[in-house]
């Protein structure tokens, strides 16, 4: 609560806020594509094995067609279409046979694709799938970067909120942005799988860091009557950088450079970052408070607020002393259970969430159980299963509405002290309530 009025002196929400918040925007834009690219840099192109008959030149008989060398060179798979996995030892001419049978398939002798594949190249030119082989006995192992992916921004969420908190979260911001735009841009070069998994957590952890610290700095330096619009605002511009990766695919048809187009401009943002002030409130707690007037002098410039040089070390520390003082002190997790006000509110979470997750877990199982019938009635009534989604969704959407309390307007605390006050302001209006009760009955 105390930043808030210091941001009060500094112009509120003007210039400098409209500024950083079209700056944050510009990750929003290119994050997405990151996160999502392995939805067409690692599509399953079709693919046939590689055969003698058909992929060398020199072999193919001048008078056979391409339909027949497939049906001498290739089985059938489940759908009848050439197999992706197997093919002949031999070529199988009897097939050629118009009164050939299923048996004649059945019984000839067939083999992996041991000399490699070929893959259909009219939608994607090229994916880390064709790349890597990664199809038939090795389709699993196209998961799995993803999979590290996700990994590296678990591990990211852990690592950068303590490394933000110890050095600051404009450093963290730039160098965040150059990491990933080196990883992100090293990928397309990388020899074999392993490496470029590799890259590609290196990517991931930077990710994790951009999304920790744009939040962070944007949230300690927007007036809390502005952070909802603010969040919208960013929000918004995800799901649009999610809506551009498929018209970015579409265009984009190597994967080499789709990973290009997500990663580069990155060093861009790393570049522009640098212009961003360093979060007053993170200065003042680690004990900077000259550097923390300077830039918050210099949001009020930005901001042409003609106040500016009211803002003195003085006023500064009188509105931060609480927060600066209880930021010494060090914490734990154990402070959750330590402080009487933390203990009550963190055993009735404790209690709501597990009862909640086990409300959650019924209801998904029943879902789950409801969602293949749904789907089966478009059989008779096309239009059912679509309708009955978004009314559910509604549905759910008014009960948030609705019966969920608002927070809007409310301070919110951002020291035990502040959290006591509330608890001890709330006590003595209820005092106040039951004593003005009373006196009205009597």
């Amino acid at each position: 609560m105390a930043i808030s009025k210091l941001l009060e002196q500094a112009g509120g929400m003007g210039l400098f806020q409209t500024l950083q918040v079209l700056t944050f925007i510009l990750p929003c834009l290119v994050i997405p594509s990151q996160m999502l690219l392995e939805n067409f840099s690692a599509a399953v192109p079709g693919h046939r094995c590689w055969t003698h008959m058909l992929d060398n030149g020199s072999a193919v008989p001048a008078n056979m067609t391409l339909k027949a060398l497939l049906t001498i060179s290739i089985p059938p798979g489940p759908n009848w279409e050439p197999h992706q996995c197997r093919r002949f030892r031999q070529p199988q001419w009897q097939l050629l046979d118009p009164n050939a049978t299923a048996t004649s398939w059945s019984e000839a002798d067939t083999e992996p694709c041991v000399d490699g594949w070929v893959y259909d190249r009219s939608v994607f030119t090229s994916t880390i799938v064709a790349k890597w082989d990664l199809v038939c006995s090795s389709q699993g192992l196209k998961p799995l970067s993803q999979s590290i992916f996700m990994s590296g921004i678990l591990v990211g969420s852990f690592i950068w909120g303590l490394v933000s908190y110890r050095f600051g979260r404009k450093p963290m911001l730039s160098w965040c942005c150059l990491q990933l735009a080196v990883a992100g841009t090293s990928t397309i070069f990388a020899p074999t799988l392993v490496i470029y998994c590799g890259l590609r957590f290196v990517a991931a952890f930077g990710m994790a860091g951009i999304l920790l610290s744009s939040l962070t700095l944007m949230v300690e330096w927007t007036m809390t009557s502005r952070r909802a619009a603010t969040m919208t605002v960013v929000g918004c511009a995800f799901s649009a950088g999610q809506a551009a990766l498929g018209g970015l695919a579409f265009a984009l048809r190597d994967w080499r450079t789709l990973q290009l187009a997500a990663s580069v401009p990155f060093f861009a943002i790393s570049l522009i970052s640098w212009w961003l002030p360093e979060s007053a409130r993170w200065l003042i707690i680690k004990g900077k408070p000259d550097q923390a007037l300077q830039e918050l002098r210099k949001v009020a410039r930005i901001n042409g607020h003609k106040e500016a040089k009211n803002l003195t070390i003085e006023v500064l520390m009188s509105s931060m002393e609480e927060e600066a003082a209880a930021a010494k002190e060090p914490r734990s997790v154990l402070d959750l259970f330590c402080v009487p006000v933390l203990r009550w509110r963190s055993c009735a979470m404790l209690v709501v969430k597990m009862t909640a997750d086990g409300i959650l877990h019924s209801v998904g199982r029943l879902g789950a159980m409801m969602g293949p019938l749904i789907l089966m009635s478009r059989q008779a009534l096309p239009l059912l299963p679509p309708l009955l989604y978004g009314i559910i969704s509604i549905a759910s959407s008014l009960v948030v509405l609705f019966f969920l309390p608002e927070t809007q307007g409310l301070p919110l605390p951002d020291t035990i002290q502040d959290l006591e006050s509330q608890k001890s302001t709330a006590a003595q209006g209820n005092r106040q309530e039951a004593v003005t009760v009373e006196s009205t009955s009597l």
